[in-house]
């Protein structure tokens, strides 16, 4: 399977592709979202205002802080109550959201947002609050990687919520191939250097968690495995762990490069340390070194390709 040619599903809110779903009746078309990223991504739109009943267009809801809880209501009308619903609504769509591969949601919105939504109370909002249906959802699939369309304006955030649809990817054509204790440990052997770029600890533990597996067992622990996986690929990855991965590598090749292109990759390497280059300056090097000089590890290993090169997020970090 070939993630440029099966494009991978992930859910967005509706009005971020066009759809006149909002309470005005417009949309909120995010080109980036469309265009770039749909040439890879199978959208499933979902709004949950719609699913409820809410018309378009519809008085706006907003959330309220109420005693201890957080209730979703219509604006100028709080006994007008939308929580139980919504929350219902959120539940529904379980069936066809547990094969998703990430979900982008519109920010600031009572419903989508994921966070520093207004809540209101009795004095000025506070922008502490999630959405309830969003909430919801990441409650019930705490794995799956989920993203407000304003925040992947953030080159660093983008790449990381990007690698993470691309890993669960990958993770369900191995579920879907047949799960075994071998096809679990080459899983983790490709992702291996991934998971080091974001945390050593996360990458100890993981190693230790496949190290203890059985044939008999592995069915049972996988879906560990992914939960400490996801939530190891949530912390962003650092020039420093970077770099750690980068002098990685560096030593497959220390036996066949001479001392002019090992002075030139560490002076690269160096360079991408204090911000003067990019990560693809980098990797760029190292694929034409490997490229001269193959290693069936290296070749294997996701690290340098986890995702497609057209996306150009390695020229942003």
């Amino acid at each position: 399977m070939d993630a440029e040619h099966v494009k991978i599903p992930v859910g967005i809110s509706s009005c971020l592709l066009g759809e006149r779903v909002r309470y005005d009746g417009g949309h909120k078309k995010h080109s980036y979202i469309m265009h770039t990223l749909g040439a890879y991504f199978e959208f499933k739109a979902f709004c949950p205002e719609l699913s409820i009943g809410l018309g378009v267009p519809r008085k706006t809801i907003r959330l309220i802080r109420s005693e201890s809880e957080v209730r979703c209501v219509e604006s100028n009308d709080v006994s007008k109550d939308y929580t139980d619903r919504m929350k219902g609504c959120a539940d529904e769509q379980l069936p066809w959201q547990r094969r998703l591969c990430g979900y982008i949601l519109k920010k600031d919105s009572p419903s989508c947002g994921m966070e520093r939504v207004k809540i209101w109370d009795e004095k000025m909002p506070t922008r502490d609050g999630v959405g309830i249906y969003a909430a919801r959802l990441m409650e019930s699939l705490p794995f799956l990687p989920v993203e407000e369309e304003g925040r992947l304006g953030d080159p660093i955030l983008r790449e990381n919520f990007i690698q993470r649809v691309f890993v669960l990817w990958r993770w369900y054509h191995l579920i879907d191939s047949g799960l075994t204790l071998a096809g679990l440990i080459d899983f983790h052997a490709r992702h291996k250097l991934i998971i080091m770029s974001h945390d050593q600890l996360c990458y100890q533990k993981l190693g230790r968690m496949v190290a203890a597996m059985t044939k008999r067992d592995v069915k049972e622990q996988a879906p560990c495995y992914l939960s400490e996986l996801m939530n190891a690929l949530k912390i962003r990855a650092t020039r420093k762990n970077h770099v750690n991965v980068l002098q990685h590598l560096s030593g497959y090749l220390k036996t066949n490069l001479d001392k002019d292109d090992k002075q030139e990759l560490i002076r690269v390497i160096e360079d991408y340390r204090t911000g003067m280059v990019p990560l693809i300056v980098p990797i760029t090097l190292l694929n034409h070194f490997f490229r001269k000089f193959p290693d069936e590890y290296i070749e294997n290993s996701w690290y340098m390709r986890p995702y497609p090169a057209q996306l150009s997020l390695q020229n942003m970090i």
